[in-house]
């Protein structure tokens, strides 16, 4: 009996060591970008993104907690509107801010999280025209430290921020071809 046990602690051993070396290879800067088509124009859709009271209104991680606390400071849309927050473990604790704001084609915004953890990521929206239609790319990158490369390794990352994205691009098409 305890022969098998330790044979089960080697396995378990070498799955962890296993697990620990692939995450050290894995690129140091992540990115997650996902896109839709808005039958709108881009001078239509440019306002719901560039205010964050109203990309609140479409935005699936503002609308995590439903108690979530924020306060907006700054103007009310473009460069320095921002939006501090404080939800519960899964909205989490930080800062977003608008750094640029090129109208009806980007907008770049500072994502700063203090919890659940931390991290200081780069959200662009680019605002693409063609036609009747606009092509929305909702991008979100970053430094990846070695902690987050270790949790990209057991959890898809991508799938999980990317899927919020598709929810709220939706939400975003929604609101816009009203």
């Amino acid at each position: 009996m305890l022969e098998i046990f330790q044979y089960v602690l080697l396995i378990l051993a070498f799955a962890i060591a296993g697990i620990l070396i692939y995450a050290a290879t894995k690129p140091d800067h992540g990115t997650v970008a996902r896109s839709i088509v808005i039958k709108a124009p881009p001078e239509r859709i440019f306002p719901l993104i560039d205010n964050l009271r109203t990309m609140n209104t479409w935005n699936p991680f503002a609308k995590t907690d439903p108690a979530m606390k924020g306060v907006y400071s700054g103007p009310d849309d473009g460069k320095g509107a921002a939006f501090d927050f404080d939800g519960n473990k899964n909205a989490g604790a930080g800062r977003c801010a608008i750094t640029s704001s090129v109208p009806s084609s980007k907008v770049t915004m500072s994502l700063v999280m203090t919890r659940p953890f931390a991290c200081d990521n780069v959200v662009e929206f680019t605002l693409v025209p063609s036609g009747d239609t606009t092509t929305v790319t909702w991008a979100m990158s970053g430094p990846a430290p070695y902690l987050a490369r270790v949790m990209g390794t057991i959890f898809n990352m991508d799938r999980m921020v990317g899927g919020q994205f598709d929810k709220g691009l939706s939400d975003l098409k929604a609101l816009a071809e009203k």
